[in-house]
């Protein structure tokens, strides 16, 4: 969902249950169950959900909002970082968290938890910096402040423009958006700009810093950088948090059996799939009716792990 401008708060309209029941029956099919996209959805659900407990914690919605005058001029770190949390209305809520849900699952299962927090961790700073600049650049070049250096929006929309971005960087295929086929690579600019003409009060600044965002963490994973070796850093902090926390905990015992919906190869590069997508993540083809999982597939038809490794370099940048 778009960041709006208005703050108004919605009577309920059952998408909360509708979302959770939704990301209930997602995680119920995985055999590993991506914890930091979990983490995130439910920090966001509780913060616009204000509980009991909460609720003398949490700033209020407006001390929140992000408006790149007050920023500037209050210095206001909060205004800057909290704002992508929050949410003004359950359809709000749900369309992000929905959003999130399909992102944060391919792209935490494929890169691995620790790796996948600090990436969210550079897009969230690197969305809102740039909105932040695209809002004063605007200001002090054309004196354009009514429409942007002074609106009030929220909302987690950024951080998933960014993540778009980087999900479809290395996809040759199409996709469907809103019942328009477009290049996967280009599917983020096709969704800024049908959004901004289709739905109303929609930040569009916010929206392009996400997209912008997106390409500047790609760029700055190719090429070294002061930036990069700091998100490098977070990567490794993250990563020996990750290993001691999981290392204390309980052991379990690894389930053998292969998940609800099975894992399905792609018929046209021969890549291996999880079961609850519909569409190759290497090649973009549709898997089709006929799509079988790794199970029914006999041991002279697996393909090499080196070469598994080189398609994931491909896409990622990185042995997973």
């Amino acid at each position: 969902m778009p960041l709006l401008r208005r703050n108004n708060r919605n009577v309920s309209n059952g998408m909360i249950p509708l979302m959770l029941l939704q990301a209930v029956n997602e995680y119920r099919r995985l055999e590993r169950k991506p914890p930091v996209t979990a983490a995130i959805l439910a920090a966001n659900t509780l913060i616009y959900l204000r509980p009991a407990f909460l609720h003398q914690i949490l700033p209020k919605t407006e001390d929140v909002f992000f408006n790149a005058h007050l920023i500037v001029k209050d210095k206001d770190l909060k205004r800057l970082f909290l704002s992508a949390f929050y949410h003004l209305g359950e359809t709000h809520l749900a369309y992000n968290m929905i959003s999130l849900l399909w992102k944060g699952i391919q792209l935490e299962t494929w890169l691995g938890s620790a790796e996948f927090t600090s990436m969210i961790a550079t897009l969230l700073g690197l969305s809102q910096g740039i909105t932040l600049l695209l809002a004063k650049s605007l200001l002090l070049l054309f004196d354009y402040q009514t429409a942007y250096y002074h609106e009030y929006s929220v909302g987690f929309s950024g951080v998933l423009f960014a993540m778009k971005v980087v999900l479809n960087s290395h996809s040759d295929g199409y996709t469907n958006l809103h019942g328009f086929v477009v290049p996967a690579k280009h599917a983020a600019w096709a969704e800024l700009i049908l959004i901004q003409l289709l739905v109303p009060n929609v930040s569009f600044l916010g929206h392009l810093g996400g997209i912008l965002a997106g390409i500047v963490y790609l760029r700055l994973k190719k090429s070294p950088s002061p930036l990069t070796t700091m998100v490098k850093g977070l990567t490794s902090l993250v990563r020996s948090l990750h290993m001691r926390i999981w290392q204390q905990s309980p052991p379990r015992q690894r389930r053998t059996s292969a998940v609800a919906g099975g894992i399905w190869r792609c018929r046209a590069c021969t890549y291996d799939n999880s079961g609850w997508l519909s569409v190759c993540e290497v090649c973009g083809t549709w898997r089709g009716v006929d799509g079988l999982s790794s199970a029914q597939l006999s041991n002279s038809e697996m393909i090499f792990l080196d070469e598994l490794r080189h398609r994931r370099i491909q896409r990622f940048g990185r042995y997973r």
